[in-house]
């Protein structure tokens, strides 16, 4: 039912945690599965140097996030902005069809957490005294 490499990053899923002084957080669920992901990202220099995440879901949504963060670390915001759904499934060899929602998640909440940086980045523009 799932390939090896969903299984890898099931079993050994990489980036979990918090990033506790993070540059942005996405989180997101899914009301019908249950599936609850958490992603924070640390940006420098428009880089993401570190990415960590908390998934409360099946073994799908916890590879997908695992796979998400590998795919956007080291990117840049724009390059990372890039990454969809299908490109996650694809990366891990493909998902079964009902699980596919899972993948979905994991790039809502990549793409939550570069939203959340860039509406700090604008505010802290607007006022760069107010830190």
């Amino acid at each position: 039912m799932y390939s090896e490499k969903v299984m890898e990053h099931f079993s050994n899923p990489r980036n979990v945690g918090e990033i506790p002084d993070a540059c942005g957080t996405g989180e997101v669920g899914n009301p019908v599965c249950g599936d609850i992901m958490k992603i924070d990202i640390k940006v420098e220099n428009n880089i993401i140097t570190d990415i960590k995440f908390k998934t409360f879901g099946c073994g799908a949504a916890i590879a997908t996030s695992s796979m998400v963060t590998e795919m956007a670390k080291g990117k840049t915001i724009e390059e990372a902005l890039k990454i969809t759904k299908q490109a996650v499934a694809d990366e891990l060899d493909g998902l079964p069809p009902q699980k596919m929602h899972c993948s979905n998640l994991a790039a809502d909440a990549l793409h939550k957490a570069i939203e959340d940086y860039k509406n700090s980045q604008g505010k802290l523009a607007a006022n760069p005294n107010n830190l």
